[in-house]
């Protein structure tokens, strides 16, 4: 019987404690945000509160439009490069030619190649549209726009 009342008190103390320290900490916000205010101030208090909260609230809308603005136009910028180092005429030592694919974040952009021989060096230029050519791509031109566009 002793056990169960003792038990039973236990309970109780740790319920009361644990309200307890709830309480304090209620009372603690509650002084911690009418520090310096008199009684009759807490209704302005309150009010300034709100109206600062309506404030940040248009001020994170217009950031966050702002934000996804930014989103959008970075889309547009230079975003993923890949060079290809190629060597097309065997007879010639080195890989002096290259294709360079420059794509902005929705795969549109160009593939410069160039070709080294011994007495001229030629360039080139396709554009990419969406991750495709109007013309046709040497197989390193495909390494260069493959690996561009493997790139984050």
């Amino acid at each position: 019987m002793q056990t169960q009342f003792f038990l039973f008190y236990t309970i109780l103390a740790v319920w009361l404690l644990g309200i307890s320290l709830v309480v304090y900490k209620i009372f603690a916000l509650f002084n911690k945000l009418t520090k310096g205010v008199g009684v009759t101030d807490l209704k302005k208090v309150l009010e300034k509160v709100i109206s600062k909260e309506e404030e940040n609230g248009i001020k994170i809308a217009e950031i966050a439009k702002r934000i996804s603005s930014l989103e959008e136009d970075g889309k547009r910028h230079i975003q993923k490069v890949f060079i290809v180092r190629f060597n097309p005429f065997r007879e010639l030592g080195g890989d002096h030619s290259f294709s360079l694919a420059i794509l902005d974040g929705e795969d549109t952009g160009i593939i410069i190649t160039s070709l080294h021989t011994r007495d001229r060096t030629r360039v080139y230029m396709k554009d990419i549209k969406k991750g495709k050519s109007s013309f046709e791509l040497s197989v390193d031109e495909k390494k260069a726009l493959a690996g561009a566009q493997k790139n984050k």
